[in-house]
């Protein structure tokens, strides 16, 4: 039977969960989670939780669990960050009437932690921690090794070799899916530096409480960003107010002469400071509150398009196919996208003949409605990141004057994100809703 069908899933991150989660949902019972991790203590900064994203995991069960303490956005300002003079602001509770549920912020942990608990409550779902994939063999029945991830490994373990029916790699940018998935089919990808580095900090209220005009950016329903020439910094309050969340994009300077597989480095306060030395004041006051020794810098790091996600009975998911900087706030978003399609695609019911070949025509209209999308808003991304970071000159004056157009009326807001067609087009579409269109159309099980 189809739905016991054996699952293997590359990665507990945004889009492994998602993926776990909505192929239980879907009626699959034999679902094991690898994750090299040691444990699931969820960490990170804030996150963005926007209506397409909200939509889906509404659905899975888990939205009001992670609403109840994110912060719903009443507008935002884009501003410049050498004087902190508004350059645009936009009103967002059009938001909620127009896609159903409000653009809303929250911490990465609360959301990763709420698709977590949904994976505990399906009996069909099993996590590995601890686990270190490598030796990926492609085929009707793919397979790969398995060995401790952590000093374990060194006790004289065997590796051993997992085999399943379908196997989804959302193992991250630095995916060893990805790679063996294109050295079987005589590839290359590599990933790449985007020139980019982000700081990502949390600020506490008590760390905040004796700066009155911190305290009213932490109080407020604003997403701020202030841009600069090649680099900027967002932020917006999360957790009930209790935590004011600061990122930043700037060059990656820091990492020169690092390794490719250096991804964080452990930055000085006094290099954050003078990357951000010609913002104003506040910002500085803002920046200062950082405790020395906790200036953590991430290097964005991205790779070209791939010419398929799937081979066989393999799929990848979200940052292993997609790595998006950003500067939309749809990272995590599309990884779960992802998952929430590979739930229609793979039904049971769909792939009922459990045959290699009706499980790669499943995974290959997942990738009929995802890749186009994800490619799309992946350069969508970089764009926006590129049109926040001008330096001064003609095409800054250009950008700056559309920006001022909208304290008079209606327009095209440069920042993308904040702007109404692409939030239409991000925000209005419902990909559960265009996964099940698309098998209709190619009569893949349409009678469910």
């Amino acid at each position: 039977m189809a739905e016991n069908l054996r699952i293997a899933i590359i990665g507990a991150g945004m889009g492994g969960l998602a993926t776990a989660l909505s192929l239980a949902k879907a009626g699959h019972k034999n679902i094991t989670v690898y994750e090299t991790a040691p444990g699931l203590g969820f960490v990170g900064a804030g996150i963005q939780l926007a209506p397409n994203m909200a939509r889906i995991l509404d659905r899975m069960g888990c939205w009001k669990q992670i609403a109840e303490e994110a912060v719903q956005c009443s507008d935002t300002s884009i501003r410049e960050g050498s004087t902190d003079e508004e350059l645009g602001y936009v009103k967002l509770e059009y938001v909620e009437k127009t896609y159903g549920y409000p653009h809303m912020v929250g911490h990465r942990a609360s959301l990763a932690g709420a698709m977590y608990d949904g994976c505990l409550k399906e009996p069909g779902i099993t996590f590995k921690l601890n686990s270190l994939i490598s030796d990926v063999q492609f085929g009707a029945k793919p397979s790969f090794l398995v060995s401790p991830a952590t000093a374990e490994k060194m006790s004289g373990a065997r590796p051993e070799r997992v085999e399943c029916d379908i196997l989804i790699g959302c193992d991250g940018v630095k995916s060893l899916t990805r790679v063996a998935m294109l050295k079987e089919l005589n590839e290359t990808a590599d990933v790449k530096d985007s020139g980019q580095a982000a700081y990502r900090i949390l600020l506490t209220r008590e760390q905040m409480k004796d700066d009155p005009e911190l305290i009213r950016l932490l109080d407020a329903d604003t997403v701020t960003r202030w841009i600069g020439e090649k680099k900027h910094i967002i932020a917006y309050p999360i957790h009930n107010k209790q935590i004011y969340n600061i990122s930043t994009a700037q060059p990656d300077v820091n990492f020169a002469g690092a390794p490719n597989s250096t991804y964080t480095t452990t930055g000085s306060k006094s290099a954050m400071m003078q990357v951000y030395g010609d913002f104003c004041p506040m910002i500085h006051r803002m920046l200062d509150l950082v405790p020395d020794g906790e200036v953590v810098e991430w290097k964005l790091r991205v790779h070209e398009p791939l010419s398929t996600w799937i081979h066989d009975s393999v799929a990848l998911v979200g940052d292993a196919c997609h790595p998006t900087l950003p500067h939309l706030a749809q990272g995590a978003a599309q990884a779960i996208e992802d998952g929430a399609v590979l739930g229609v695609t793979l039904h049971p019911k769909r792939i009922a003949d459990c045959s290699p070949a009706t499980i790669n025509r499943a995974l290959k209209l997942y990738e009929k409605v995802r890749k186009g999308r994800a490619e799309a808003l992946v350069e969508l991304a970089a764009e926006n990141g590129r049109q926040m970071h001008l330096g001064s000159g003609k095409a800054k004056e250009e950008r700056d004057k559309i920006f001022a157009a909208l304290k008079t009326g209606k327009g095209p807001v440069p920042d993308k994100w904040a702007d109404a067609d692409v939030q239409r087009m991000i925000y209005g579409c419902d990909v559960v809703a265009d996964a099940e269109r698309v098998c209709k159309e190619e009569g893949f099980a349409s009678k469910l």
